[in-house]
């Protein structure tokens, strides 16, 4: 047994290592469970008593050999890896693998910028909304069941608090600080708690709309979804308003698109019907104009809203909205030819 023990302390003195994993290799070789070392210590039970203290002392001392060992071999590779470092040409051009706009960023953009064209400018407003911004002045009574529409998330210290649930409350602050005519889109985070599916999620984006003046039709409110419509999808998209109802518009309605992920056929977006419902719409209730202090005898106006998840669903024809939250680059790395 001593002669082994010699044996393997002569080993480890003449032990080098060019990489790590050869360090690594080594330590289990020895210091592991299974290893040398610990093998030795198993023998030594069977050590005739008056070669014990001997044969401890050499298992020792070999011991600490490959410790010391392993302690050098690694300050001298970490070291060496340090210089390879410095070794590197920082003149030379770096990985041109710049990164790309979220595909809801892309569409979000080109919104705003098919209605900068006729006229509508930019309004944002806070994300945490008081009572009067988010339902009152927007024609929702308190104990309404309209309230009930939109699961909010609210504040627990104060009642009167809530992450807002749409951003007709920015409109509101618009019309509070300006006089007609008014023309702007909202775009912008909201929330409301929804059950996370392929079609529905706790946090989306909104563009909201309005448009405050004098003899403002329905006609226009039509017009304009319709130019918006053809610009972002296309001359061929098929277009269709249905009757509905909301706190703040009347009369109200819904816009429809014809579906192309499918192409009318069906599918679990469109709910097999060939259609998409994209945005709601209608003329402003004059009670919202007069809880803004805007004469509702002299001024009309039309108010739409729409998601950007669903548009952005159907533009790029993407079946899951849950893929525009879950930072998968497989998925995001397919929009990078669409940063503008």
């Amino acid at each position: 047994m001593k002669n082994k023990i010699e044996n393997y302390i002569k080993e480890v003195n003449s032990f080098s290592a060019d990489n790590l994993q050869e360090l690594e290799d080594f330590r289990v070789k020895f210091l592991s469970k299974k290893g040398i070392i610990p093998a030795l210590f198993g023998e030594f039970k069977t050590v005739p008593p008056e070669e014990r203290k001997e044969m401890g002392q050499l298992i020792n001392e070999l011991k600490i050999t490959v410790q010391k060992k392993i302690v050098n071999l690694r300050e001298k590779l970490k070291a060496s890896s340090h210089n390879e470092k410095q070794l590197y040409d920082l003149t030379l051009p770096v990985n041109d693998n710049l990164g790309g706009r979220h595909p809801l960023s892309i569409v979000r953009n080109e919104i705003i910028e098919i209605f900068s064209r006729i006229g509508f400018s930019v309004s944002e407003g806070p994300e945490i909304e008081d009572d009067f911004h988010n339902f009152t002045a927007l024609n929702f009574p308190e104990e309404h069941p309209a309230r009930d529409m939109q699961d909010t998330f609210f504040i627990e210290k104060d009642p009167d608090i809530a992450l807002r649930t749409h951003t007709s409350s920015v409109q509101v602050r618009v019309m509070e600080n300006n006089q007609p005519p008014i023309r702007t889109i909202s775009p912008g985070r909201v929330f409301r708690n929804e059950a996370i599916s392929a079609r529905a999620h706790c946090i989306f984006h909104q563009v909201e709309g309005l448009y405050v003046d004098k003899g403002v039709s329905f006609t226009d409110l039509k017009q304009t979804l319709f130019y918006f419509a053809k610009e972002l999808f296309g001359e061929h998209t098929r277009i269709r308003f249905r009757p509905s109802y909301f706190p703040f518009t009347e009369p109200s309605a819904e816009m429809d698109v014809s579906c192309n992920i499918c192409g009318g056929k069906g599918c679990n977006i469109c709910k097999y019907t060939g259609w998409v419902e994209i945005l709601g719409c209608g003329m402003v209730d004059p009670n919202v104009l007069k809880a803004c202090e805007i004469d509702d005898r002299e001024f009309t106006g039309f108010a739409f809203g729409m998601g950007i998840e669903r548009i952005t669903m159907l533009k790029y024809q993407v079946n899951d909205l849950r893929l525009f939250f879950e930072n998968d680059l497989r998925f995001l790395n397919q929009f990078r030819s669409s940063v503008d």
